[in-house]
């Protein structure tokens, strides 16, 4: 005789399975979705600063224009001004909130690649949580709205990354190895500092020894790569005098840089929410660090030389001759998602929620501070802003400060009729980043024919830059002054400073 269970077979719900394999892929397109929604969220409401005004400019040029500045200046520029050219093409111009939008998708396609890469090192677990912490970290919103380069560097680094884990994993497959190369190259030409990426990339394959045959075919596919960017490199080289000034290292910098990844701040973030969403960081890393033996080994190899080697080789570049932009590291943020995320996947449930609810505050806190209209370097429309309610007919406009006169250039209608007096030709007819100004003598014949001059200064301005605009802005009170200009009228913003100069109509 046999015994038998005396409870009945508990009933199997026809498609469950199959539901529950739906939902768990489906949960995978949550955090490009996400990064999407916050990167267009008030995408509209800073202000344009410097660098976004330039590649405006440069996108509204003609193709030929745009060929004769990249042989002279900024050529490591080159993919993104094309990209945001075409853009520029399909819809008619480009303005400044349409410009950030394709840096919107590219950090989408960053979460959506970050989502992948966690499922390949760790399963979806760590798939869903590493996408969902870069999606809403303030620091990838802020970048999604900036209309610059810097987004689709860092969705590359995360494609070549899974390329990378790919190739480790898969016995070094030829299509493998051909999409690490053109990933490379990509990574390059959007930004030489990129290529920092590769030698992160060299030490995951030291720290996990795939054998040598796959070590020589990385080691063809990634000079394949960088054969590919030798050329920017040769130009690059030639335009370097061109290259803007970075802030000197200090031995504050690594903790500086580290808050920033995690929160940009633009100095509008209380320094306490700041600090609180730092230290709930470093919690979460040395949580992961206690607890490393529960984390794929293949996860902390990857993410451990991505998040470190790359600064650390920029900082060591920069005691020398400062490059330390933080930007320039925005494709190591990935990696420092990839971290958080899998600290959240070894340490116990209620200490995911207590580092979830001590990071809630800062973030949104943070989210909001960097879609203040005076979150960037320029408050830009606070010039435009002024126009509206104080300009009159005849009004001229003069500009101070490198690229500053390219703001008439983002708000094209707001000068319309108000002639720049300081200008003799546009940067675009003159193959350069800033427009060609007036000589003293031309500027003071120009001064005798109006009446009042909006005169603005932009402030936020490299060393070098600075020491040019105060001999600019002296010459030009000088103009000013002996053709009877006095102010009338001064607002400051951040950023800029505008002043309305006047005369008597008599004079």
């Amino acid at each position: 005789m046999t015994a038998t269970s005396s409870q009945p077979a508990l009933p199997v719900i026809p498609g469950a399975s199959a539901a529950r394999a739906l939902l768990s892929r489906g949960a995978g397109f949550v955090p490009p979705v996400v990064a999407l929604v916050l990167g267009l969220w008030k995408v509209w409401d800073p202000s344009p600063w410097t660098d976004e005004i330039v590649t405006m400019d440069v996108a509204r040029r003609s193709w030929p224009q745009m060929m004769e500045l990249l042989g002279r200046v900024d050529a490591v520029h080159g993919l993104h001004y094309v990209l945001m050219w075409l853009v520029g093409q399909e819809n008619g111009g480009l303005y400044w909130g349409a410009a950030r939008v394709p840096s919107a998708v590219a950090v989408a396609v960053a979460a959506a690649g970050l989502v992948w890469l966690g499922r390949l090192l760790g399963g979806r677990r760590l798939g869903l949580y590493a996408g969902l912490v870069l999606a809403v970290l303030p620091t990838a919103s802020r970048y999604a709205q900036e209309a610059r380069s810097f987004a689709f560097v860092m969705a590359v680094a995360v494609l070549a990354t899974g390329v990378l884990v790919k190739i480790l994993s898969s016995r070094a497959r030829g299509r493998w190895l051909a999409a690490y190369a053109v990933l490379i190259a990509l990574l390059g030409w959007f930004n030489l500092i990129g290529l920092l990426l590769v030698a992160a990339h060299a030490v995951t394959v030291v720290l996990r020894r795939p054998g040598r045959r796959v070590v020589v075919r990385l080691l063809l596919a990634s000079a394949a790569g960088l054969a590919a960017v030798v050329p920017l490199l040769i130009l690059a080289a030639a335009q370097s005098s061109a290259v803007g000034d970075a802030a000197p290292v200090t031995a504050g910098t690594p903790f500086t840089y580290f808050t920033w990844l995690l929160t940009p701040g633009q100095g509008t973030l209380p320094v306490a929410l700041r600090l609180l969403l730092t230290f709930t960081a470093v919690a979460a890393l040395v949580l992961l660090v206690v607890r490393r033996h529960k984390a794929p080994p293949l996860a902390l190899a990857v993410g451990v030389p991505w998040l470190a080697v790359p600064p650390l080789l920029l900082l060591a570049v920069s005691l020398g001759h400062p490059l330390f932009a933080y930007r320039y590291l925005l494709f190591c943020l990935p990696a420092l998602a990839l971290l958080l995320a899998l600290a959240a996947t070894v340490i116990p449930p209620y200490q995911q929620l207590l580092l979830a609810l001590l990071a809630v505050v800062p973030i949104y806190a943070s989210h909001q501070a960097i879609r203040q209209v005076d979150s960037r370097q320029w408050d830009s429309q606070a010039v435009i802003s002024s126009l509206s309610t104080r300009s009159a007919p005849g009004d001229a406009v003069l500009f101070n400060g490198a690229r500053c006169g390219l703001i008439a250039t983002a708000f094209k209608e707001a000068f319309t009729n108000r002639p720049d007096v300081g200008r003799v030709r546009t940067a675009a007819a003159s193959g350069a980043l800033d427009n060609l100004p007036a000589d003293p003598a031309l500027l003071q014949q120009r001064l005798s024919h109006t009446s009042r001059v909006w005169h603005v200064s932009c402030t936020h301005l490299s060393a070098g830059a600075r020491q040019a605009a105060d001999r600019t802005a002296a010459a030009q009170k000088q103009a000013l002054t002996r053709a009877g200009f006095t102010p009338a009228y001064h607002h400051s913003a951040r950023g800029v400073d505008i002043t309305i100069e006047q005369r008597p109509t008599g004079q």
